[in-house]
């Protein structure tokens, strides 16, 4: 299936990619595995009533697998126009809240791109390496700075755009539920 749309002089066309993968099953689906909590750290500022509503319900439905947590932390908590100095300040932030037994799964735009079944295995695959908590990174503006990039145990891309942190956030959470339904043998995922 291919989308074209012409605009004056510039055209384009959008293909549809069908992978080989889209059929492939996780390593977990069907299997008990054990539910590590899931920790979820986002760098920003408040958040839109309707992003907040929909953190909510996404968190609802991943509490019947797991134990969920959100962790909005404040952009440049240091209030400086630096960006070097915001970067290192909320990194510095974010670490904090890091546990040394934490798998950490480091949200990046030049991670590496998975697909859903691969997110079910990520999950499956900290709990079986003896984490006791998944948490999840989402940066700031300018991205995350070199504390958390060492910490991190994978980086991930949620897509190829650089997405604001609810929009990624909303995406994050709605993936680690398709996640859990794989996991489940539930049919949320085709």
């Amino acid at each position: 299936m291919a989308i074209a749309c012409c605009h004056s002089s510039s055209c384009f066309s959008l293909k549809k990619k069908i992978a080989p993968s889209q059929t492939r099953k996780s390593k977990y689906a069907g299997q008990a595995i054990k539910a590590i909590p899931i920790r979820v750290l986002t760098v920003g500022k408040r958040r839109f009533k309707g992003t907040q509503l929909l953190v909510e319900e996404y968190a609802q439905k991943i509490k019947y697998y797991c134990n969920i947590e959100d962790t909005l932390i404040k952009n440049n908590p240091k209030d400086t126009s630096d960006v070097r100095s915001q970067i290192q300040a909320e990194d510095m932030v974010m670490v904090q809240h890091i546990r040394p037994d934490d798998f950490v799964v480091m949200m990046d735009e030049n991670g590496k791109d998975i697909i859903s079944e691969e997110m079910a295995d990520l999950i499956g695959d900290a709990a079986n390496k003896g984490s006791t908590r998944l948490t999840f990174c989402i940066g700031g503006p300018y991205g995350h700075g070199p504390l958390v990039r060492e910490r991190a145990d994978v980086a991930i891309s949620l897509s190829s755009l650089v997405l604001n942190h609810q929009v990624a956030l909303i995406v994050l959470l709605e993936q680690i539920y398709r996640a859990w339904t794989i996991i489940k043998g539930q049919k949320y995922h085709h």
